[in-house]
């Protein structure tokens, strides 16, 4: 069985159909990416996957457990976690704080004060934030925060990490760090992720795999190079 297997998963608004039968296999260690038009129901199967939103139809199965009609904390603490794009740090906590917080409540593991000092400090580590750890976290860039973002999701002791536009907004050179971060950590933290990004050339860069959606259909999966040369992505792209 895949580590992320969707299945069927539809959702509807009223009379707007979101998701349609979208189904999808992520596999342990992958790097998947989701890629689609504004509004082609990318965020809303996020928020499928994570429980902020209960499917139509279908089911999500994590890690060989079946995840639809569960809360969004339960899942967290399974091991999958999501990031938003529209970063929301706990504003008038340090950056260290901000992790103690994701370690205390995300993890679902009982921890002692050692202990959750030391999840802070390899979370951290690992996105290169230990020297701005007593900064307010509202004062670090946007860079600073997308990279906040994903250190909560490590703190909480995600495997598989959701990241929603994480490289929206940062110049080439941030860019750059961040495709150099994400590999990172999945060959030293072992994680997986499944990516929402605008940034094409880094989406197609970083993905083993991409899904593309368009108005809530599946219109093409395949590597980033099947991608790139699929006509009715062309179309829908560039018209």
């Amino acid at each position: 069985m895949a580590f992320l297997d969707i299945t069927g998963v539809s959702k509807r608004f009223g009379g707007l159909m979101a998701l349609s039968d979208v189904s999808l296999q992520v596999e342990k260690g992958e790097i998947f990416g989701l890629m689609g038009a504004n509004g082609a129901g990318k965020t809303t199967l996020f928020s499928v996957i994570a429980g902020h939103v209960a499917p139509s139809a279908g089911e999500v199965v994590f890690n060989g457990t079946r995840l639809t009609g569960l809360s969004p904390s339960r899942i967290c603490r399974l091991g999958l976690c999501r990031t938003f794009q529209i970063v929301r740090p706990f504003a008038g906590l340090t950056v260290a704080e901000n992790l103690r917080v994701a370690a205390l409540y995300g993890s679902g593991r009982k921890l002692s004060a050692v202990e959750i000092a030391r999840v802070v400090d390899a979370a951290l580590e690992a996105v290169d934030l230990s020297d701005r750890r007593h900064l307010d976290a509202a004062q670090l860039t946007l860079s600073g925060q997308k990279r906040l973002e994903i250190a909560r999701a490590l703190a909480t002791g995600a495997q598989l990490v959701m990241l929603d536009e994480v490289m929206a907004g940062l110049n080439p050179t941030e860019v750059s760090a961040m495709l150099a971060t994400l590999e990172r950590l999945r060959g030293d933290h072992r994680l997986t992720f499944v990516i929402v990004e605008h940034v094409i050339g880094a989406l197609m860069t970083l993905s083993d795999r991409i899904l593309v959606l368009d108005h809530g259909e599946c219109i093409a999966f395949g590597t980033p190079e099947e991608i790139g040369n699929h006509d009715r992505v062309a179309e829908v792209y560039f018209g």
